[in-house]
């Protein structure tokens, strides 16, 4: 690919100016994930010892098309510690650390810690296990590139994860307790993991919502099968990725409404593009707590 080449010689060219960190980031580990919500995370767990960049942080990029630029190339070619989220949701991500090669960097695959591999459900930060695995992995990694600092990474993740992510947890315990079972609706893979960890009953036909988040196309078939589960009224809330809104997932959104069954929007990126993980992730939770009791 032309990019692949272009980052090559401007990262090889530019490595060297990179590699001079000014004073207010001079002795951090510098970090860069693909993806904004494993960047996140990357940021907190690290405090005042690392510098994290996050590639995709706008919205309303597609994370599976994008294509990186030569400031991406520069991050990447001077970054000890790089995080990509793996199992074919941005292949453009291990290309980019191939082609900026470098002894002392540490590249971190999500798909693979988590044991998915390109062509199952790639959307792992919506697992709170997975995330959880990637908390511990990255403090690991911490102490790893840095051991001097092991405390300090240490005491990092504890308050993460039982003061940042408190609310987080509380409410998957909450749903799982309260709405174990209940059928639930959904417009693409991207909500599998988070319905399984809370519990429900995703009736949507897996192929439907494979399609979608593959940009394929679903069979008549499953689109009848959807238009009767929200008419019948055999689904209570109907889940659906706003950033991937296609014609088919509109109609079953404004099916939904016209039937009174809630629907409840999830992106596949931080929104907003400041929020942190947690904030996003309880402002979803906390939606589809009060669509699931309406």
């Amino acid at each position: 690919m032309r990019w692949v080449a272009a980052v090559v010689v401007l990262a090889l060219f530019t490595a060297g100016c990179s590699l001079g960190a000014s004073s207010a980031t001079a002795g951090r580990l510098q970090v860069v994930a693909a993806e904004s919500f494993w960047g996140s995370i990357a940021s907190q767990l690290g405090g005042g010892r690392v510098t994290v960049k996050s590639i995709i942080t706008n919205p309303q990029t597609d994370p599976h098309d994008y294509e990186p630029t030569a400031a991406d190339a520069r991050s990447v070619a001077s970054a000890r510690y790089v995080i990509v989220n793996g199992a074919g949701y941005d292949p453009w991500a291990a290309k980019l650390v191939a082609a900026n090669p470098s002894s002392g960097r540490l590249t971190r695959n999500v798909g693979d810690l988590v044991g998915v591999r390109s062509g199952g459900n790639p959307h792992r930060w919506y697992s709170p296990a997975d995330v959880q695995r990637v908390i511990d992995q990255i403090t690991a990694d911490y102490t790893r590139l840095a051991p001097g600092d092991t405390s300090f990474f240490d005491q990092r993740k504890a308050a993460f994860t039982t003061s940042a992510l408190a609310r987080y947890h509380a409410l998957i315990a909450d749903i799982r307790a309260r709405d174990s079972g209940v059928p639930v609706g959904a417009s693409e893979s991207i909500f599998t993991p988070l319905a399984d960890a809370l519990g429900l009953k995703l009736l949507t036909p897996e192929s439907f919502l494979d399609a979608i988040s593959e940009g394929g196309e679903p069979t008549a078939a499953d689109k009848a099968t959807i238009d009767n589960q929200i008419r019948t009224h055999a689904i209570r809330v109907y889940v659906f990725n706003s950033q991937n809104s296609t014609p088919d997932v509109q109609a079953q959104v404004n099916l939904a409404k016209a039937q009174g069954i809630p629907v409840v929007p999830i992106t596949e990126t931080l929104t907003p593009r400041s929020a942190r993980f947690q904030d996003w992730q309880v402002d979803e939770l906390g939606r589809l707590q009060a669509a699931l009791s309406a």
